[in-house]
């Protein structure tokens, strides 16, 4: 066998050994157009650069890269190019809106659209100056750019998304499904369809949507990140970013688009981890990211920060508008203002009151509130009872729903909703131990709720509630003596004779409880009372 060998161990080749490996590299020559086919940017805009180091130029080649850099999200590459484009006087009067479109994406509008007015008067100019009227809440300028849209697919495309930036979804949805049932080839737009409806809650239905587009392109990086969200909304954090993790493992190093996004929905996914490293510097580049970073401080309980950062915020969204409430009512609670409260119920109620919103879930969640600080609790349980089923695990909206029962009176029912509740945080709260203990006792429960008060330290909050205990249990033994039909002289005259004489220790006797706890109570309340005076 080894004395049969052609091709040498050492050295040089055959002539035909030769001429097959040069005939395999003609034919292995990457083409620009292949890899533009496949959406292999990178590889394009590297293939192009190789053949401009060695002086072997495509056609147009600085436009390209620029086309490239583009979709590959390096927006400052792409403006580089076209801008040293500009310099040259051959340069191709349509390379200004190419330019106005990477500022645009950079969120230099005010540049975009000097860019914009530079170049001749096209479609792409109309739309791209439509998106800047936008964003400079020109209205007029809007409907004007508006009027010039045709009934062609780009223009139409461009419409659905200013509906979208606008949360009119319905109208888009319409928009996308015309324009689907004309051109079925074009996936993409199911990924448009299934971000509507994610805006919609209709998460299922988004990723019932989005699976016909994975099949089609599994690599996506903006249908990955949505499929994400929708597991986020749909099952937990766990599940969203095992998701998200197939996308970052697919995507190379020098791959920018979304990678701002990613970053910002991994700290959502993880419950606010690394908010404070990741989410500070995205703040009015992704306009979650300040919202998330509000929630974050709520977290932390640091009101006061969160303020802060919301309260220039002019609210355009119904999310913007929520928060604004949340975080103006937390701030009222907490340093009393009657004026935030206010501010607080204005926006709920905007919110609710809306056509948009009024039959959504935040919507009626807003109703409730605003009636919640009007102190209206049976308008707040006709728009809690309507939601309820979506929440029965969720212990926030337990808790403000047993509120509200208990403060109808409806003392049973708000003790069992109170014990459904497993969030420690809320279980240790004053308001909540509060809550609880009147429920106790205006079940019969009261030692129940004296043992509330025993598992407390010794604080000013265990004092008030141990005044709430004294006082419910008074009003509990004094109604059940005033409606009796047996109440004597020699009654009459006990009761006032206590209710004169007794200050805190009287709970005890009112239930009957034993001499040592009502000893018990009688020294705690002394011994507070000395140290409150100190």
């Amino acid at each position: 066998m080894i004395l049969s060998r052609i091709k040498p161990a050492v050295g040089g080749e055959t002539p035909v050994s030769i001429g097959e490996k040069k005939k395999k590299n003609k034919t292995k020559v990457p083409r620009l157009e292949e890899y533009l086919q496949q959406r292999d940017y990178l590889g394009a805009l590297t293939l192009l650069e190789f053949q401009r180091s060695i002086g072997e130029k495509e056609e147009h080649v600085d436009l390209w890269i620029g086309f490239c850099a583009f979709h590959l999200g390096d927006y400052k590459r792409s403006m580089e190019e076209y801008k040293s484009l500009t310099m040259k006087p051959e340069c191709p009067a349509d390379v200004w809106v190419y330019l106005a479109c990477v500022l645009f994406f950079l969120g230099l509008y005010k540049e975009a659209e000097e860019a914009a007015s530079k170049a001749p008067v096209s479609p792409l100019q109309n739309r791209l100056l439509f998106h800047l009227a936008h964003k400079f809440n020109d209205e007029k300028k809007l409907m004007g750019f508006h009027q010039n849209l045709e009934d062609v697919t780009e223009d139409q495309l461009s419409l659905a998304s200013i509906h979208y930036m606008r949360s009119h979804y319905q109208e888009a949805i319409d928009i996308y499904k015309r324009l689907l049932l004309q051109n079925r080839d074009f996936l993409a737009l199911k990924v448009y369809v299934a971000l509507c409806y994610y805006k919609l809650d209709y998460y299922d239905v988004s990723q019932e949507v989005l699976a016909v587009y994975l099949q089609s392109i599994p690599d996506s990086t903006i249908a990955l990140n949505l499929k994400a969200c929708n597991h986020f909304r749909l099952y937990n954090g766990k599940a969203a970013e095992a998701e998200l993790k197939n996308l970052i493992d697919i995507s190379s190093c020098s791959f920018e688009f979304a990678k701002e996004l990613i970053r910002h929905n991994l700290v959502v996914f993880r419950g606010g981890e690394g908010a404070l490293q990741v989410l500070p510097p995205l703040i009015d580049v992704i306009p979650e990211a300040r919202l998330n970073l509000v929630i974050y401080y709520l977290r932390q309980d640091d009101v006061q920060e969160a303020y802060n950062l919301i309260q220039d915020l002019v609210p355009t969204t119904p999310q913007e508008y929520i928060l604004k409430g949340v975080v103006n009512a937390a701030l009222g609670q907490e340093i009393g203002s009657r004026d935030h409260l206010k501010i607080a119920q204005q926006f709920f109620q905007l919110v609710g009151g809306s056509a948009s919103e009024c039959d959504t879930i935040p919507g009626r969640q807003c109703m409730a509130s605003c009636f919640f600080l009007l102190r209206q609790f049976e308008d707040v349980l006709i728009y809690l009872n309507s939601v309820k089923g979506y929440f029965y695990n969720d212990d926030t909206f337990n808790f403000n729903y047993a509120q509200a029962k208990a403060a109808l009176g409806n003392y049973k029912e708000a003790e069992e909703i109170f014990l459904l509740i497993q969030n420690e945080k809320i279980k240790n709260d004053y308001v909540y131990l509060s809550w609880l203990a009147r429920c106790y006792i205006m079940n019969q429960k009261g030692r129940l709720a004296w043992e509330l008060y025993l598992k407390m330290g010794t604080s000013s909050d265990s004092f008030s509630l141990l005044q709430l205990i004294a006082n419910d249990c008074y009003k509990v033994t004094a109604s059940s003596v005033i409606c009796s039909n047996h109440l004597n002289r020699n009654a009459c005259i006990s009761f006032f004779s206590g209710k004169f004489g007794c200050k805190l220790p009287v709970a005890s006797s009112l239930l009957k409880y034993k001499a040592e706890v009502f000893c018990q109570m009688c020294h705690k309340a002394q011994m507070l009372e000395l140290c409150i005076i100190k």
